[in-house]
C-alpha cells in the first residue's frame, strides 16, 4: 500500500503500532513508515523506524522478515550516502532470505547498484531476481524488476532492450492496482522516449506522471532530474537550472535523500554551463563530486568531473592538465560503457587544440569521432563535431565543411521531430559550434559566395517550415480561452488599481499548461532541405540590393549580394553594435514623448555611429536602388531607417535570404479581401482606421465586441491585407505570449500560429510589435515571425515605442502608397517622407520597419 496509497499507509502503519501489536506486525508498521520518510519526507527518521523494523523483525525470530527490512534499510544507508554499511545490509539480507524473499532484497540490492553506477553488478542481480519473482506470481515486484532493468539498460544507451522491458512491465501495471508504481512507469517510458531522440513524447510523458505523482501527494526528485535532462536536450538550459535549483531547496528542507541531491546538484551544474554561467556550474559541480565521492557512487563522480571540467574550459581556463583530466575523465566512462565518452574525449581534443598539441587532439578527437555514425542525434553530433576539428587542424576546409554539413544535417533531422516552433529555435544553439567552423573554414578557404551558403545554412532555419498544428487539441483551446479571460481580467484590475496577485498567479499557472500542451506536439512538416541558391538569388535581385550580415570571431562581416555578384566587406564589432543599438532604443523611447525634440541629435548621432560599425566601407557601395538587410538576430531591434545612407530608400529586413526569396515568391491569396481591426485602449481609439476603411469599401472592419480573438482570427485567415491598430506588449521572458491585445483578452503568437494561412500583408500600427526574442544559434521568436512560416510575405511592424498621435498620419500615407501600387516598403518609405519635419514624426517614421518583401 505504500506505493498504491502512500499516505493511506502511513495512517494505517500508526494505527497498527498505536495498537500495541505484536513485534512481527510492528516490524512491518515500522518498516512502511521508513518507506514513506525514506522517499517522501526525512532520511534520518526512515533510518530510525528501519532499524526499529530490523530489531523488531529479529525478536519475533523471523528471518524472512528480517532479511526484507534489511532490504529496505539498505537503500536507506545508500541514500543516505553511507554506502559501505547499505552494502553489508544487503549482504546479511541476502543471506538471511531464501526463494521469494532473496528475491525481493536482490531487487533492492540492484537499484541500489544502479544508483551508484555499478551497471553490470546491477543487471546481474536483477537478472537472478526476476524468474523466482515470475514463479512466484508476484505481479508487482516482476513488473518492478522489469522497469529497473530496462532503466539499466537506458543508463547504457541500449534503447531497443530497455523499450522490451518496459512494455512488459507496462502491461503487468496495468493489473495492479500501485499507482505510484505505475506514474513511475509512465515517467521511466518518458525517459526512454528521450532516449530515443523523441523530446516532445518524454515532456508530455513527463508531465503526465507528474500529474499522478501530484494526486498522490508524492514529491518528484527523481522526474525533476530527468525532466532538467529532457528540458536541457531542447534548449531550454535556464528552466532546467531553475527547476533543479527549487528542487535542491525542497530537498533540503525536509532532510532527504544526499543520493538525489548528488543528482540534482549534477544537473544543475550541466544547467547552467549550457546556459552559460560556468562560474555557478562550477560551484554545483564540485559541491556533486564531493557528495558522489562520499557516497562511493564513481559512475557518477566521473559524469561530474566531465561538467566541472567543461565548465571551467567555459570559464576560459586552458591547460595541459585539464587535457589530462579530461582524457581520464573520458577513458574512464568508455570503461563503464557510459554515452557521454565521446563528448569528453571532444572535449580533450578540443582542449589540446587550444594549446596546440596538434598529436593529442587527434588521438582525442578520432576516439570522439566515431560515435557520428551511430547513436541518438545529439551524440552523432558530437562526433562530427570531432571530425570537423580534425579536418580543421588538418589543414583541410574541404574536410570541415563536410563534417559541418552531416552534422547539421543531423541537428536538422532532429528538430524537425520538434513540432513547437520555440522548441525548434532554442535547439539550433546546439549546432552554433559547428556553424562556426563552417564560417570559418569559408573565409579561409572561399569566397564571399561561400561564405554566403553557409551564412544562411544556420540563419533563421526555424522558417523554413511552418509549425505543426495540434490536429484538434481541446484542452490545447480551452487552456488558450481561459488564459485570455484571466489576462483581461488582470488588465482590466491594473487599470482601476485592484489588487491582482491571485490572478497573475493563475495566469501564469495558465500560460504553463498551454505552454506545455504546445511543446507535446510532435513535428510532421520536413524542412526546405537547405539548398539555398546563390545564383537563383542574385536573379530575383534585380534591381535590389541584399546585404546580409554575418558574425564571425565577434566582428561584423557585410555581403552585398546583388548585379550578379556577392561582394565582401568588414565591419565593425557585433558587441559594440549591440550597445549603440540600445542607445538608439532609448532615444527613440524619449523621442515618442513630446518635449524631447533636444534629443533627436544625440539619436541621429547613434544612427551613424551604427551604420560605421554594421556596414562600413560596404555603405559607399549601396548605389540607389532598393536595400533588403539581413541582420543576425541580436540586431534585429535596429532601426535601418535612421542610418543616414538608408534613410531616404526603400528598405526592407527579412531573417535570411532564404526567407526573402520565399516571401517574393509567394503569391497574393486569390479572393483575399481586406480587414481592419482596432483594439481597445488606444490612445487614439485607433484613429486611423475609420480613414482607412474609406480606402477599401469592401474591407471588413472588427471592432468593439466584433475585435474578439476567435472572429479576429476567421477573419485573417487567407486575407490579402490586414490592418490591426491594438495594443502590442513584447514578453522577453516568454516571447510567444508577446500579444495583441483585443476586446476579449491577448491574441498572442500561439493564436497566429493556429491560422491555416496568415495575411499576405499585414501591418501592425502599435508600439512593440517588431520585438523579436533571439534564442538558439542565430533565430527569432515573437509576432513577426510567427506569421513568415504561414504565408504573410510583408510586415510593417514597430520596434520601439511609439506616440500613438503620430502614428495616424503615417498609416494614413503608407495605405495611401499601397493603393497606389507600391509594395510595402516603397509605400512605407514615402510615408516617411510625408509626415511633418518635427522630431516626433520622424522619430515615429523611424521606429517602423517593413519586413519580408510585399
Amino acid at each position: 500500500m505504500v506505493f498504491a496509497a502512500p499516505n493511506e499507509a502511513l495512517a494505517r502503519a500508526r494505527e497498527v503500532l498505536a495498537t500495541g501489536c505484536s513485534p512481527l506486525h510492528a516490524s512491518v508498521a515500522h518498516q512502511v513508515i521508513g518507506i514513506w520518510q525514506r522517499d517522501f519526507g526525512d532520511l534520518r527518521i526512515a533510518l530510525h523506524h528501519l532499524r526499529r523494523a530490523r530489531d523488531l523483525a529479529a525478536r519475533a525470530d523471523s528471518a524472512e522478515r528480517e532479511a526484507d527490512v534489511l532490504g529496505t534499510l539498505g537503500v536507506a544507508l545508500v541514500h543516505a550516502g553511507r554506502t559501505r554499511q547499505g552494502l553489508a545490509a544487503f549482504d546479511r539480507g541476502v543471506a538471511r532470505g531464501t526463494g521469494h524473499t532473496r528475491a525481493r532484497v536482490r531487487y533492492r540490492r540492484a537499484y541500489v547498484w544502479w544508483v551508484l553506477g555499478h551497471h553490470r553488478e546491477a543487471l546481474e542481480d536483477v537478472r537472478r531476481a526476476i524468474p523466482v519473482l515470475r514463479q512466484a506470481d508476484d505481479v508487482i515486484w516482476t513488473a518492478r524488476a522489469l522497469t529497473l532493468r530496462a532503466t539499466v539498460h537506458l543508463a547504457l544507451g541500449a534503447v531497443e532492450r530497455a523499450d522490451a522491458d518496459f512494455t512488459a512491465a507496462e502491461a503487468l501495471w496495468e493489473t495492479t492496482g500501485q499507482e505510484h508504481d505505475k506514474a513511475d512507469a509512465v515517467e521511466s517510458r518518458g525517459l526512454a522516449a528521450f532516449r530515443s531522440g523523441d523530446v516532445p513524447a518524454a515532456l508530455r510523458l513527463l508531465d503526465e506522471a507528474e500529474e499522478r505523482y501530484a494526486k498522490l501527494g508524492t514529491p518528484t526528485f527523481m522526474l525533476n532530474i530527468r525532466r532538467c535532462e529532457v528540458l536541457m536536450a531542447a534548449g531550454l538550459a535556464p528552466e532546467a537550472l531553475a527547476e533543479a535549483d527549487a528542487a535542491i531547496a525542497v530537498l533540503d528542507g525536509m532532510g532527504g535523500q544526499s543520493t538525489r541531491k548528488a543528482e540534482l546538484l549534477l544537473a544543475a551544474a550541466r544547467a547552467a554551463r549550457l546556459a552559460g554561467d560556468p562560474h555557478t556550474a562550477i560551484a554545483r559541480a564540485a559541491v556533486a563530486v564531493r557528495l558522489f565521492a562520499g557516497q562511493r557512487r564513481t559512475w557518477w563522480e566521473t559524469h561530474a568531473r566531465l561538467v566541472l571540467i567543461e565548465a571551467r574550459v567555459a570559464a576560459g581556463r586552458c591547460s595541459g592538465r585539464l587535457v589530462a583530466d579530461a582524457a581520464a575523465v573520458a577513458e574512464r566512462l568508455a570503461s563503464f560503457g557510459a554515452p557521454a565518452a565521446p563528448e569528453a574525449s571532444l572535449l580533450a581534443g578540443r582542449i589540446a587544440l587550444a594549446l596546440g598539441w596538434t598529436a593529442d587532439a587527434e588521438r582525442h578527437l578520432a576516439v570522439a569521432a566515431r560515435s557520428r555514425h551511430s547513436g541518438p542525434p545529439l551524440a552523432r553530433m558530437t562526433g562530427w563535431a570531432a571530425q570537423a576539428l580534425r579536418a580543421r587542424a588538418a589543414g583541410s576546409a574541404r574536410g570541415v565543411l563536410e563534417a559541418c554539413r552531416r552534422g547539421l544535417d543531423v541537428l536538422d533531422d532532429h528538430r524537425m521531430t520538434l513540432g513547437a516552433s520555440e522548441l525548434r529555435a532554442r535547439a539550433t544553439e546546439q549546432g552554433a559550434e559547428l556553424a562556426a567552423l563552417a564560417q570559418r573554414a569559408s573565409v579561409a578557404g572561399g569566397g564571399p559566395r561561400r561564405l554566403l551558403v553557409w551564412s544562411e545554412r544556420w540563419r533563421a532555419t526555424v522558417l523554413s517550415a511552418p509549425p505543426t498544428r495540434p490536429p484538434a487539441d481541446p484542452a490545447l483551446l480551452s487552456g488558450l480561452t481561459a488564459f485570455r479571460e484571466i489576462a483581461a481580467r488582470a488588465e482590466a484590475a491594473r487599470w482601476e488599481g485592484r489588487p491582482i496577485p491571485a490572478l497573475e498567479r493563475e495566469q501564469r499557472r495558465l500560460e504553463r499548461e498551454v505552454r506545455s500542451r504546445t511543446l507535446h506536439i510532435r513535428g510532421d512538416a520536413p524542412g526546405d532541405g537547405h539548398r539555398f541558391d546563390v545564383a537563383r538569388l542574385l536573379a530575383r535581385l534585380g534591381g535590389t540590393l541584399l546585404v546580409e550580415l554575418a558574425v564571425l570571431d565577434g566582428r561584423v562581416q557585410v555581403l552585398l549580394c546583388g548585379r550578379g555578384r556577392v561582394r565582401r566587406f568588414e565591419g565593425g564589432l557585433l558587441a559594440e553594435a549591440e550597445v549603440e543599438a540600445e542607445h538608439v532604443q532609448a532615444g527613440l523611447r524619449r523621442l515618442a514623448h513630446p518635449g524631447a525634440e533636444g534629443r533627436l541629435p544625440v539619436v541621429e548621432a547613434a544612427g551613424r555611429r551604427l551604420e560605421e560599425l554594421l556596414l562600413g566601407p560596404a555603405a559607399a557601395c549601396l548605389g540607389p536602388g532598393p536595400v533588403v538587410v539581413v541582420p543576425p538576430a541580436r540586431l534585429h531591434r535596429v532601426p535601418w531607417a535612421l542610418l543616414p545612407s538608408l534613410r531616404e530608400r526603400v528598405v526592407s529586413v527579412s531573417p535570411s535570404a532564404s526567407s526573402w526569396l520565399r516571401a517574393r515568391e509567394t503569391e497574393p491569396p486569390r479572393g483575399g479581401g481586406q480587414v481592419l481591426v482596432r483594439g481597445p485602449g488606444l490612445a487614439t481609439g485607433g484613429a486611423e482606421v475609420p480613414e482607412v476603411a474609406d480606402r477599401y469599401p469592401e474591407a471588413r472592419v472588427l471592432e468593439e465586441e466584433d475585435a474578439r480573438v476567435p472572429r479576429v482570427l476567421r477573419e485573417l485567415d487567407g486575407a490579402a491585407l490586414a490592418h490591426i491598430a491594438a495594443h502590442g506588449t513584447f514578453r522577453a521572458d516568454s516571447p510567444m505570449f508577446s500579444s495583441l491585445r483585443m476586446a476579449d483578452g491577448p491574441l498572442i503568437v500561439h493564436d497566429f500560429e493556429r491560422l491555416d494561412r496568415s495575411p499576405y500583408r499585414i501591418i501592425l500600427s502599435s508600439c512593440d510589435t517588431a520585438r523579436l526574442a533571439s534564442v538558439g544559434a542565430d533565430e527569432l521568436l515573437g509576432l513577426v515571425t510567427a506569421l513568415l512560416p504561414l504565408g504573410t510575405a510583408g510586415v510593417v511592424a514597430s520596434s520601439a515605442p511609439v506616440n500613438d498621435a503620430a502614428v495616424v498620419p503615417l498609416m494614413l500615407a503608407l495605405h495611401k502608397g499601397l493603393g497606389a501600387g507600391l509594395s510595402l516598403a516603397e509605400a512605407l518609405r514615402d510615408a516617411r517622407a510625408a509626415l511633418p519635419g518635427d522630431a516626433l514624426h520622424q522619430a515615429t517614421g523611424w521606429a517602423f520597419t517593413a519586413f519580408g518583401a510585399a
